[in-house]
């Protein structure tokens, strides 16, 4: 690009550098436009419902920007802006997307003429050739004239001919792929006007969350279900069904069992189990007290699912929002992990090299990863698991920082840290009475300590900072059963 030398001629993956400094004054920089031009992830700032001269300020007061990219999101209906630091993974779209190249203004004042002595004027007024018109336009013959209406009106017929055998044979195809998707995953494609009639008209809303709202329903075979409308509803039909296909082989005693779907115009929604129990996070924050033995088994449910999604599915499943409101309880308060289908496929042979320019999750369960566009793996789940299960044991939501008062000094700190101080204090060998400061106060003295410090050492495991020190969800599975072994 104008304004960049690659960094090892012998080697580009090392990739470009730039030939200018980029700590002067804000006004000593201009941008150049480049139409058509993405450069993927590595987002430092996004921002929506955004001007152009908004973003444009944006990255020229950012020091660390190298280039900012603006375009219409039809999902938002507004203009978003992107924020760039480092220009990765740079490729033609095929779509309206602009991205603005920051340089200094002598850089951008030398592209701008080169550009204009690339463009070749084409001169042709010496060259025009009056053509004499070699035929009468009012002596044309009778029979002339009814040739030509019969060859127009053959080829109307012919043209609604082939229309008429593209709607059948596209109709009869769509038919045949919905009976081999229903064979092949056991789903039922349900119409919009079965899904209005099942919700009662979604008369009854269950929850709630980023990817859609969640109503109670009834099927005409009498089975109660939840009824997912899901947000994105620009997501394109056969993008659609092949994620749902992929749910289809997905089948484990501790992740949610989808019954169908509907994928109907602008329509994007999951019909799947009703849970009698609701959700952790409800179970947690309720009047009835959630033992001991029932979350020690949560815990280790929650952690089967994940470690059948990460390393046992054909494609590799990440859910990228793994918090208590998205874990589900039945009758017996067995847990299921909800909302893994359409968060994140990706094929197992690439998964160590995954990028995503979108956080995804909730805040107080994001893994570090997320925030220093870091390469995505499994670990991301782990890590928001392992918040999940701090979150059980202690009864307190990361998302609220915890107030200590130390002879009237009040400090705030964040659940994982608090935990850690109080087992350093501890020396890592925690009193009873150490561990009923930590513990949730509903449980009072119902709890197994062997259990309760091997479950506080998992999770602890499960929120470092480093990816690499965090277990897999398959080996936190053996430390939670052997433990569990015992009693």
């Amino acid at each position: 690009m104008h304004g960049y030398k690659a960094k090892n001629h012998s080697d580009s993956s090392f990739g470009c550098e730039p030939t200018f400094d980029l700590t002067k004054h804000p006004e000593n920089y201009d941008f150049i436009r480049l139409p058509f031009v993405e450069f993927y992830g590595f987002d430092s700032l996004f921002f929506e419902r955004y001007t152009l001269e908004k973003c444009h300020k944006a990255c020229l007061d950012d020091p660390n920007c190298k280039a900012f990219q603006f375009n219409f999101d039809e999902g938002r209906g507004s203009f978003v802006c992107y924020v760039k630091t480092l220009l990765y993974n740079g490729f033609y779209k095929g779509t309206p997307f602009i991205t603005y190249l920051k340089l200094p203004k002598t850089n951008v004042l030398s592209y701008n003429q080169k550009v204009i002595s690339n463009e070749s004027k084409l001169e042709c007024s010496a060259s025009i050739i009056e053509l004499k018109r070699a035929y009468a336009k009012n002596n044309a013959n009778g029979s002339l004239k009814f040739v030509l209406w019969f060859s127009i009106i053959l080829a109307g017929i012919e043209v609604l001919c082939f229309l008429l055998f593209y709607y059948i044979t596209k109709k009869s195809s769509s038919k045949t792929t919905q009976a081999y998707l229903a064979v092949a995953t056991g789903f039922k494609r349900f119409t919009y006007a079965e899904i209005v009639k099942a919700s009662r008209k979604f008369s009854e809303e269950i929850g709630r969350g980023g990817g859609g709202i969640v109503y109670k329903g009834k099927l005409p075979d009498d089975r109660v279900v939840a009824v997912k409308v899901l947000h994105d509803a620009i997501q394109g039909e056969a993008e659609f069904l092949a994620e749902i296909s992929t749910i289809g082989r997905i089948n484990h005693m501790n992740l949610i069992e989808t019954f169908g779907y509907c994928a109907e115009g602008k329509h994007r929604i999951l019909v799947y189990e009703y849970m009698e129990n609701g959700s952790l996070a409800h179970n947690l924050l309720g009047a009835k007290q959630l033992g001991w033995k029932k979350r020690y088994e949560i815990a280790i449910g929650v952690a089967k699912g994940l470690a059948y999604l990460h390393e046992d599915c054909l494609e590799w499943v990440l859910h990228c929002d793994v918090k208590p409101h998205n874990i589900l309880l039945d009758t017996d308060y067995n847990p299921k992990v909800a909302d893994f289908g359409l968060s994140k496929l990706f094929h197992q042979n690439v998964k160590q090299d995954s990028k995503v320019s979108k956080i995804r999750g909730t805040r107080g369960y994001i893994a570090p990863e997320w925030v220093f566009n870091l390469p995505i793996t499994s670990k991301v789940d782990v890590y928001s698991y392992g918040m999940v299960v701090l979150e059980m044991i202690t009864g307190r939501s990361p998302t609220c920082d915890q107030t200590i008062d130390y002879n009237e000094i009040v400090e705030q700190k964040r659940l994982v840290d608090w935990v850690r101080e109080k087992v350093h204090e501890a020396r890592g060998n925690l009193t009873k009475t150490q561990t009923m400061e930590i513990l949730d106060p509903k449980m009072k003295e119902e709890f197994e300590n062997v259990q309760m410090k091997n479950l506080l050492r998992v999770a602890l495991q499960c929120v470092e900072e480093d990816k690499d020190v965090r277990p897999t969800m398959s080996e936190v599975v053996k430390m939670l059963l052997d433990s569990a072994e015992d009693y």
